[in-house]
């Protein structure tokens, strides 16, 4: 199943990015790169066979609701991959910088968000509601690693000046992960509207 397989990629990205900015490695964040322009070509395929149903088949309910998330999905799918090249970047960026804190927070973020979006496309794959709801309340642990980053690199602009550029790439980061878990949220309530036809409280079909 290609959203299956996009999933995989996205998960990929994010570990590679993570794995390029805390071993300040070069290959992994290039690579992040590569697998960004993988899940470009993979959301268009998926795009175009969801299409391709919806004009050959005219499908209703259950099927409907499958498709219409399916395309939800692979649109926050695609700004994962984009955000994963965006932390890419900043690392190469500072590849040969050394960094003004040991990065503890910002990894955990990273590992946090790779566990909302496996879990989010888990529960779209197993039409698991409780593991759709788990993801979307795991956000808030996303949300605190994300405020104290926030807290932690304003002091130390405050402290020295000096630190201010470092410092707002890596709050760029840190910013960057916390919208990943934001779109994982939004998978994990398509997946719900999937499932109950409501989204966010809400009916709709």
């Amino acid at each position: 199943m290609e959203l299956i397989e996009m999933g995989s990629l996205i998960e990929s990205a994010i570990v590679s990015c993570m794995e390029g900015l805390t071993e300040k490695n070069m290959g992994k964040a290039k690579q992040t790169m590569l697998f960004e322009q993988e899940v470009d070509e993979k959301e268009k395929a998926i795009e175009r066979r969801c299409l391709k149903l919806l004009l050959q088949q005219q499908p209703v309910a259950t099927d409907l609701r499958m498709i219409s998330t399916a395309l939800k999905m692979i649109t926050d799918m695609e700004r994962i991959g984009d955000q994963a090249s965006d932390i890419a970047e900043i690392t190469i960026r500072l590849i040969d910088v050394p960094y003004i804190k040991k990065l503890i927070d910002i990894p955990k973020m990273a590992t946090g968000t790779i566990h909302m979006v496996k879990g989010s496309i888990d529960a779209f794959i197993r039409r698991d509601l409780d593991m759709a709801y788990d993801v979307i309340a795991y956000d808030d642990v996303v949300d605190d690693l994300f405020n104290t980053v926030k807290n932690d690199l304003i002091h130390m602009i405050h402290e020295d000046v000096n630190n201010g550029e470092q410092a707002i790439d890596l709050l760029m980061v840190a910013k960057y992960f916390e919208r990943i878990g934001d779109h994982a949220v939004n998978i994990a309530e398509w997946v719900v509207f999937s499932i109950t036809g409501e989204h966010k409280n809400e009916r709709i079909m």
